[in-house]
């Protein structure tokens, strides 16, 4: 896969200079740069998400992560050669080549197959040498509907109904890695971009919009905070913030979604109830979290059983209660795992799919917000008005055949929803 094609390579590097991308490399092709397009190609066709350089005593270690799940990939024991992938890299992210000692960010520009791909570079010095992880992005995934995440119908609905308010906040949690920076692209592409301002603030911007969407990407000096007091001076309809970090981000937020704006942005809890809690405990009011805050998505990612290899399972004990399953209800379900196959190398899955809940902030929460009501009260609450969390939704898609027991304890902690 790595040859020829016509006058000009399948792959290739580009280096941005003057404004200008130009291709890395010329006709003589050493070993290294041939070892580094290799690894880019079928980490690519692998459809792995990141690329890990890991330096060891006397090897360089390199891994892809796949649906969310490291594998090995090649272990390069020539030393030098090992040390020339690490320059070839850091020459193409337009870092120092000299620095060893610093931790360096950059990025990378490529082609393949006609499409224009970039990698995000994170280099740190390690006691064996530099350990290299670079995160693929592809453009098309900004494309992504949000009907092909996964989310359950009402959800969807009742999200897509959230996006067209006027103003507000709607906050998407989870861990790093749960997709929710796919989520909050997918929901500005709904959003009428040409009678709408619509502007972001990401650490770092991920992909590019192809038209009308202001992205401002955060630096040691355009903060967040910097830049959000700048934007709303940009006349903005729809504010994007990559992630809440810290109070003065939270309140400018609040501030923005009180004054006309709708607001959405990303934190980092267990589930959609604890962002009330959560916002608290940044130093949010009650009031105005109660005033502004529309719903709050939770989500994580599970991997899709693949189609080709799919057989019947059967849960153990122990996964039956994780997931809440009466017996009755599992005796007549179905199950199933992947066997595993050429076509997920072995893996048993092929893709991934999201694992939803949605918290709407209805009238009663609101008030049990401001009264400073528990999470647990809040809970009961929204069950009472049809909240389905995340194990809901796990177990109905097992039930369903989508992904299996496994993944979906392993992606949603049962523990949390005890009752």
């Amino acid at each position: 896969m790595y040859g020829m094609r016509g006058s000009g390579r399948m792959f290739r590097l580009l280096m941005r200079h003057a404004g200008v991308a130009r291709e890395m490399g010329g006709e003589e092709l050493s070993l290294a740069v041939q070892r580094v397009d290799q690894m880019f190609i079928q980490a690519l066709e692998m459809g792995a998400s990141d690329i890990h350089m890991h330096p060891e005593h006397n090897a360089l270690r390199i891994r892809f992560r796949i649906d969310g799940v490291l594998h090995e990939q090649e272990v390069v024991s020539q030393l030098d050669l090992a040390q020339a992938m690490v320059a070839r890299i850091k020459l193409a992210a337009n870092m120092h080549l000299d620095e060893k000692r610093d931790t360096q960010d950059g990025r990378i520009d490529m082609e393949y197959m006609d499409r224009r791909l970039s990698a995000r570079v994170s280099c740190i010095p390690t006691l064996n040498g530099e350990r290299i992880v670079m995160r693929i992005l592809d453009p098309a995934k900004t494309q992504v509907k949000l009907e092909a995440l996964g989310m359950p119908q009402d959800v969807l609905a009742n999200w897509r109904r959230s996006l067209q308010v006027a103003y507000g906040m709607l906050v998407v949690t989870g861990p790093t890695g749960s997709g929710k920076t796919s989520t909050l692209y997918a929901s500005l592409h709904t959003l009428d971009r040409v009678h709408r301002n619509i502007v972001t603030v990401e650490d770092p911007v991920e992909y590019e919009f192809p038209d009308n969407v202001m992205q401002v990407q955060v630096t040691e000096k355009v903060t967040f905070p910097r830049a959000l007091r700048a934007m709303l001076r940009h006349d903005p309809d729809v504010i994007m913030i990559g992630e809440i970090r810290d109070k003065e981000s939270l309140q400018i937020g609040i501030q923005a979604a009180l004054t006309g704006h709708l607001v959405l942005s990303t934190l980092h809890t267990n589930n959609a109830i604890e962002t009330i809690s959560r916002m608290i405990d940044m130093g949010a009011e009650d009031y105005l979290i109660s005033a502004t805050l529309q719903c709050a998505m939770a989500q994580r990612l599970g991997r899709i059983i693949c189609p080709d290899c799919k057989v019947p399972y059967q849960p153990t004990a122990d996964e039956l209660t994780a997931l809440k399953i009466p017996p009755e209800v599992a005796s007549q379900s179905r199950f199933f795992i992947g066997r595993g196959c050429n076509q997920c190398r072995g893996t048993g899955y092929l893709g991934r799919t999201g694992i939803f809940e949605l918290l709407r902030i209805s009238p009663a929460i609101r008030e049990a917000i401001v009264s400073r009501a528990s999470g647990d009260a809040i809970a009961q609450i929204a069950q009472k008005e049809g909240f389905c969390t995340m194990l809901d939704d796990g177990r109905d898609k097992i039930l369903r055949g989508i992904t299996t027991p496994h993944e979906v304890i392993q992606a949603v902690y049962a523990g949390v929803y005890e009752s």
